[in-house]
């Protein structure tokens, strides 16, 4: 029994020695002795700001911020706050099964000091968002957002929080690529414009925000919770060039690009360099800004599964929510003995660059339940792979969490062959439009920004045939194409089917009654539907 008491000995000493050294990092002052903290003369302690972005619905990590927020005030080194850089509602079970109020009810209990609004918050519907939030009982700050007409946001643009003897602005940024991408939720059924992120003036709404927390709100720091990401968007905004536009801001906790950034820095408006820093996504880090006493900002990512805390409170909440869930998602549908992937080897994401084998499998779902000459969906609303082994329906549902429905569309030849090339012209970077497809072939060339070669299933046949710009199709794809979806080429054509199908449903169905208890090698690797060149 001597060696399993060592063993345990030797755990409980590996996390005292983790919690000294994290804690350690937090100490504002060299000479502050840990072990006599009640004895420490009164000074200001430091900040440290934990934050996370882009986590859709990988609720593991919720007990982990908490738990490491809690050591940190325990530990009385360090004032603490815990903030959300947004992109929590959507992305996985736990949020398209309950329509993200399972996520609010963890993060309730996790006890924010304040988050923003990413895009995937809008994907139920502006009121949904709106009634969830208010569920969140904690400051939601967004100063970009405004119901359509009024004059002051619709949330704080920015919340003060004091600390000690500073007061900190936590300032909200949500991307105006929300109102495409999302556009659904900023329209009415009449094409009304019922909500706004203010696009044409983005940075000017910004920066009254910023100068606002400072004159009225009497700010030392100004943190940006940012949703606006490293990739420039249709209105070209990204990150940087929001902290080149403006000034004030001392540094950006950012989401949006699910990038893996310690930090990077860009000069502002005035020459001053800003710290930019994002977590990556689905908790793989947890970001921590420590504020000195001197007003130094540092930036570091702590990997999620190294940290030893937890909370017991929020633990117990996540441990519900998989119980409910496990009601739902457990049942089998099919198995297979490879991985049906939305990355590469190297886990790069392809899904919004290049086909993929999981792509092929749902644009064929989509295609068969229609009977349609072709399947279509956006590479963006494919959000994760599957591993080899059983395939359950929460596994699926992962795979597909929006509650898109099916529809067949009639389309001419001519405009999926502009739909194709304006959708690819971003390759070889990622576009969440990238076209997947079934019952069709094309070919990218990456340089000129060009398609060649597009060719339709024939049926009847089983051959490709080049497509005819003067025939109509009949596609397969869902409702998203009239909201934002395929860049909003595709929003007028004639719906020949309207169905009440989830996507998700449907490739469940294709796979448990189609394709039966086990996948073939038929989807063992993506099967060359679409070509890239590099001319």
């Amino acid at each position: 029994m001597r060696h399993v008491v060592f063993f345990s000995n030797f755990a409980v000493m590996k996390k005292i020695l983790f919690t000294i050294v994290t804690l350690a990092l937090f100490c504002a002052c060299k000479n502050t002795q840990l072990f006599n903290i009640n004895n420490r003369p009164q000074q200001q302690k430091s900040i440290v700001v934990l934050y996370e972005n882009d986590v859709h619905c990988g609720i593991d990590g919720y007990s982990k911020i908490a738990g490491l927020r809690d050591a940190i005030v325990n530990s009385d080194t360090a004032y603490a706050a815990v903030v959300s850089c947004g992109d929590y509602l959507q992305g996985g079970s736990s949020g398209a099964i309950s329509q993200g109020q399972y996520i609010i009810d963890i993060m309730r209990n996790v006890g924010y000091t304040a988050v923003t609004l990413g895009n995937h918050e809008f994907d139920y519907g502006t009121p949904r968002m709106k009634e969830l939030q208010q569920k969140l009982q904690a400051p939601v700050v967004c100063a970009n957002f405004f119901d359509m007409g009024a004059e002051q946001s619709y949330y704080a643009p920015f919340i003060i929080r004091r600390y000690g003897k500073k007061r900190v602005a936590f300032v909200g940024a949500c991307t105006p690529e929300t109102m495409r991408a999302e556009s659904y939720s900023f329209y009415d059924e009449a094409g009304n414009q019922l909500y706004d992120l203010r696009e044409k003036t983005f940075f000017k709404v910004i920066q009254k925000a910023v100068d606002d927390a400072r004159l009225r709100g009497g700010a030392d720091y100004v943190v940006l919770l940012s949703h606006v990401g490293e990739a420039s968007d249709a209105m070209n905004i990204d990150s940087h060039k929001l902290v080149a536009a403006t000034r004030g801001i001392d540094v950006v906790l950012d989401g949006h690009s699910h990038s893996t950034i310690p930090y990077d820095e860009v000069a502002n408006l005035d020459g001053k360099i800003i710290k930019i820093t994002q977590t990556g996504t689905q908790f793989n880090n947890i970001g921590k800004l420590l504020i000195t006493n001197d007003g130094t900002f540092s930036t570091t990512l702590l990997p999620t599964a190294d940290i030893p805390f937890t909370n017991d409170r929020v633990t117990n909440t996540t441990d519900s929510v998989k119980a409910l869930l496990e009601q739902v998602t457990t049942r089998q549908l099919s198995s297979c003995n490879y991985a049906l992937e939305i990355i590469d080897k190297n886990g790069v994401r392809q899904v919004r660059r290049a086909e993929t084998n999981m792509a092929d499998l749902v644009t064929d779902a989509f295609r068969h339940n229609a009977s349609a000459d072709i399947g279509l969906y956006n590479g963006g609303g494919i959000r994760n792979s599957i591993s080899a082994g059983n395939i359950t329906y929460g596994d699926v549902t992962n795979v597909l969490p929006f509650d898109n429905r099916l529809v067949v569309l009639e389309v001419p030849g001519s405009l999926l062959i502009t739909m194709l090339e304006r959708c690819t012209a971003a390759v070889p970077e990622e576009d969440g439009n990238f076209p997947q497809v079934s019952g069709l072939r094309y070919t990218i060339h990456s340089v000129s920004h060009t398609v060649s070669d597009i060719q339709v299933l024939d049926a009847a046949t089983g051959k490709y045939v080049a497509i005819d710009p003067n025939k109509k199709y009949s596609v397969s794809t869902t409702d998203y194409y009239s909201s934002g979806g395929f860049d909003g080429i595709l929003k007028d054509c004639t719906v020949l089917k309207n169905t009440t199908l989830l996507s998700r449903d449907v490739l469940s169905d294709y796979l448990e009654h189609t394709i039966g208890s086990t996948i073939g090698d038929a989807y063992k690797q993506s099967q060359g539907r679409i070509t890239i060149i590099e001319d």
